[in-house]
């Protein structure tokens, strides 16, 4: 599968060499060992990214949106007819299980239909003006030239949630993949290459050197958009470089998801959306939950059955039968998980199940849970991005959303509970972009997915997603006077 892969960029049409004509490793996280070698963009591939995608602009904005719709439609067809071929892929390069690999195919390729759909709903409005004296016209047009900045995470799902819209809305993109996971990106490149998408309007520049590609581009007078999903640090960065051009940004950055289960909870539900919502592609999710806030009367049976089911589930290759949890994405990464379960431990925290590394090739950690867990230590301040639960107890309610509250962060949050008040009553004072009720599971391309405070700006998904991508024109004009 990996050798069928286009391994080139793709600027105008072509796929091409790097100018530099350098190239880089992508590994499989299971073993550590090469898969491939890609071609590493640097600041002239960058610029004739750029180039082609300005050039094709006007002529894409111009196209009719059915005609980007059926575009859009095929893409999603040839995507789901591959759905083998991708999860193979998302699998090779990222880890995660095969049959949660299918699942994010599913997903990911469901922004295409969406927005395909969404293409043709047509926006805008006509209507007199309070006094009578205009005719007020209100258009939608497409934000022009955008760079799209992927995470390794979701390597399919990433792409087509933000190439999606900003083809429905008649931009065109310059795609910058994460450096570990940039195939899958390249193989969505070649079903749009298939499927007749013009010259200029998607082109692709994974490289090593992100700044070198991604700084150049943001200073260039012809963009006018960029989205990127990845860490706050970053995200804050791009920013600052965006505020001198005053660039329109969405920015997907870090979280520090609560879980918080009250004691009138459905325990078995509660347990089955803590697995949900900890241990999706191993916990390596910016919605996954970091911190377990549970009430003090069902807080040791709760721990003992997330333990007991975090026990049973089999750790291995992706593509290995009956694997449940891959590996993490590197070695840094175990290693940055595995210092703060030990951290935690250290501070008077014990270890329920899992905590160690195992020997071995690959980058494995096990499901952990770690209880006893202090407000204040590392594991429950900072994002895990791991397959560890801290479990943090709690008594009133006004302490636990005190608590879920209590971080710089605002992306996704979850809450159980069966008081109907309750579940009206909460999210009210939830400081998040989206929460989850009874559920672990709530990332779904109708809606709107984002988050507050330094979790980022804007929304991915549903009709804002399509709204990030276009730009909001009035047209006044007297109004008119019949003939007499």
């Amino acid at each position: 599968m990996v050798s069928a892969v286009p391994t080139d960029l793709y600027i105008a049409g072509r796929w091409t060499s790097a100018t530099s004509a350098r190239r880089f490793s992508v590994h499989d996280p299971a073993t550590g060992l090469e898969i491939a070698q890609v071609a590493d963009s640097g600041a002239a591939d960058a610029e004739l990214a750029m180039a082609a995608a300005a050039q094709a602009q006007e002529s894409w904005g111009a196209t009719p949106s059915r005609v980007r719709a059926d575009i859009l439609r095929n893409a999603f067809d040839l995507v789901i007819a591959r759905r083998d071929d991708f999860a193979r892929l998302i699998t090779a390069e990222m880890g995660k299980p095969l049959r949660e690999a299918q699942v994010e195919v599913d997903y990911g390729a469901e922004f295409l239909r969406w927005f395909a759909d969404r293409a043709t709903a047509g926006s805008g409005s006509y209507a007199a003006s309070p006094d009578g004296k205009l005719r007020i016209m209100v258009t939608k047009k497409p934000v022009g030239p955008c760079l799209l900045v992927t995470p390794w995470n979701f390597p399919l799902a990433m792409a087509t949630r933000k190439i999606g819209p900003a083809l429905a809305a008649g931009c065109t993109v310059v795609v910058k993949p994460a450096q570990l996971t940039p195939l899958t990106t390249l193989l969505l490149t070649s079903v749009f290459d298939e499927v007749g998408l013009p010259a200029g309007v998607l082109n692709v520049v994974p490289t090593t050197k992100a700044s070198g590609v991604v700084d150049p581009l943001l200073r260039d007078p012809r963009l006018r958009k960029v989205s990127f999903t990845g860490s706050t640090a970053v995200g804050q960065d791009l920013l600052r470089i965006s505020a001198d051009r005053v660039l329109r940004t969405s920015m997907e950055l870090g979280g520090n998801a609560p879980f918080i289960v009250f004691d009138d909870a459905d325990i078995d539900q509660a347990v089955d959306g803590a697995v949900a919502a900890k241990l999706r592609n191993m916990g390596e999710a910016c919605t996954a939950a970091n911190r377990f806030l549970v009430q003090s009367e069902i807080y040791d049976e709760f721990a003992r059955r997330l333990a007991d089911r975090f026990g049973k589930l089999h750790l291995g290759p992706g593509a290995e039968p009956g694997t449940d949890i891959g590996p993490m994405i590197s070695e840094r990464s175990r290693q940055d998980v595995h210092g703060l379960v030990r951290d935690a431990v250290d501070s008077g925290a014990s270890v329920l199940v899992g905590g160690e590394i195992p020997a071995g090739d690959g980058y494995f950690y096990p499901p952990t849970v770690v209880a006893g867990v202090s407000a204040d230590a590392r594991v429950a301040r900072e994002e895990v991005f791991g397959p560890v639960a801290p479990l943090i107890r709690f008594d009133s309610e006004d302490e636990a959303v005190a608590l879920a509250n209590d971080t710089e962060y605002g992306l996704a949050s979850y809450l159980f509970t069966r008081d109907l008040t309750r579940t009206l009553r909460i999210p009210d004072r939830l400081e998040f972009g989206m929460v989850g009720l009874n559920t672990g599971i709530i990332s779904n391309p109708a809606a709107p997915f984002g988050g507050v405070k330094q979790s980022g700006l804007g929304r991915e998904g549903g009709d804002c997603g399509l709204e990030e991508y276009q730009e909001t024109q009035y047209i006044g004009t007297p109004t008119p006077v019949a003939n007499t």
